[in-house]
């Protein structure tokens, strides 16, 4: 089973051993507990948005830079396609979203 926490697990750790960094050293920037973000780490805890943008601050990150990533290998393991682009009406503020109301 596909779970979005080890996947953004991964996500934070692959960046954060990209840039040579500890976990304590991240976990100090974003001041989050080492063991608690440890845990986001390894997919064992949910990463609130607040404790969630407060990590991507600290790796010097876009959130939505994370969370395509995210999206991009959950989209992989589901052998799924993801256009690149903004589907047309997507971004028009006239149009509603698929079940907006």
């Amino acid at each position: 089973m596909i779970l979005f926490r080890h996947e953004l697990g991964d996500v934070l750790r692959d960046a954060r051993r990209s840039q040579g960094r500890t976990l304590r050293q991240v976990s100090s920037d974003a001041r989050v507990s080492l063991g608690y973000l440890s845990e986001i780490e390894r997919g064992q805890k949910e990463a609130s948005s607040e404790l969630l943008a407060s990590v991507t601050d600290a790796l010097g990150l876009p959130l939505s830079f994370v969370l395509r990533e995210v999206s991009d290998r959950i989209a992989v393991a589901e052998s799924v396609t993801i256009p690149d682009t903004v589907p047309e009406g997507f971004a028009d503020d006239a149009k509603p979203l698929v079940g907006a109301r």
